[in-house]
């Protein structure tokens, strides 16, 4: 193999948390009065953690109190409906085993919550699909900062060259790059691939199983 490890970024990656994210944001929305918006809006909202989402789609000017309790009643809402609507992507699940059979190291690399990040994706996945899993916490930064990349990579003790990073914003893409990762956009995910290749990816993924051939050393 090519790539000993790959780091996946989980919102528009692995698993399409679109649908549950807008009813839950929308829910609270409406909920407080406040204009709600279409769907494929939040695949610009997303990407840069849930406090983030919250601001962007609370109206310009609104007062830091109503954030803060937006943001409360938002997390409150989409813990109980986190897992409503959102599955793995057609062939993420045929990547993973793929992978696995082959000796390779998964990891999850997230800006939502660690623990909301780990129970997602284990509910989806199963307990031992990954060999690494980590979301935002008080740790590191958000992405694209590399801290929390880093600290996957010396986690795994594999040198940057044998490790892949796929994801499917300009935030991971930038990830990627600031960790000295090489990137794989994949064109499935909220973002353009217009958008991937500006901000610097290596290769773009249409489908799971071009990450294999990638991973293989075919591409």
């Amino acid at each position: 193999m090519k790539y000993q490890a790959v780091i996946f970024d989980l919102d528009g990656t692995i698993l399409n948390t679109l649908d549950d994210l807008a009813d839950s944001a929308n829910h609270v929305l409406a909920a407080k009065g406040f204009p709600v918006h279409p769907t494929d809006r939040y695949k610009t909202f997303v990407g840069n953690g849930i406090p983030k989402l919250i601001e962007r789609m609370l109206p310009s000017g609104t007062p830091e109190q109503v954030i803060a309790d937006t943001l409360a009643d938002f997390q409150a809402y989409y813990d109980l409906h986190k897992n409503d609507k959102t599955a793995p992507y057609p062939g993420i699940s045929e990547l993973l085993k793929a992978l696995k059979a082959r000796g390779v190291k998964l990891c999850v690399l997230s800006n939502k919550q660690h623990d909301l990040s780990v129970a997602i994706v284990r509910h989806h996945f199963g307990a031992d699909a990954f060999d690494l899993i980590q979301g935002q916490s008080d740790r590191f930064p958000t992405k694209p900062d590399p801290a929390s990349c880093l600290f996957i990579m010396e986690q795994l003790g594999i040198p940057a060259q044998r490790i892949l990073y796929v994801g499917d914003s300009n935030v991971d893409m930038q990830t990627a790059r600031n960790a000295g990762l090489t990137a794989c956009g994949v064109s499935w995910g909220f973002r353009s691939v217009e958008e991937l290749t500006q901000a610097g990816a290596d290769h773009i993924a249409a489908q799971p199983s071009e990450i294999l051939s990638l991973m293989e050393g075919e591409a």
